[in-house]
């Protein structure tokens, strides 16, 4: 994957409460990265039809591993000002080079 195709920029944010210094728990998103992306939303080619994983999966998204980050279907990616909920997270070819997102719109 260059970056001539990941050309889609993302934030991966965390939903779950966090705590202030103060101890004080904040309910809110907080951006765990932001990072270019290959973005593409369901269509009836071949390659879609053939995806197994689950119907309301719409959307699919490639990018490079983060150091030190693990992602999850508790993470939420916002592209193009929407919300995505991570269906499944794989390892490309198992190298941990680049993953390979299945996502579902929580927009709608």
């Amino acid at each position: 994957m260059s970056f001539g195709k990941m050309n889609t920029f993302i934030d991966i944010i965390s939903t779950e409460p966090t705590k202030d210094a103060d101890g004080f728990v904040i309910h809110g998103d907080t951006v765990l990265a932001s990072v270019r992306a290959y973005f593409e939303q369901k269509n009836s080619t071949e390659k879609w039809r053939n995806m197994a994983q689950s119907d309301e999966v719409n959307a699919l998204f490639r990018l490079r591993t983060i150091p030190g980050l693990a992602l999850h279907n508790r993470h939420v990616i916002v592209c193009e000002g929407k919300r995505y909920n991570i269906y499944s997270v794989e390892n490309v070819k198992g190298r941990g080079m680049y993953l390979e997102v299945l996502a579902v719109s929580a927009d709608g």
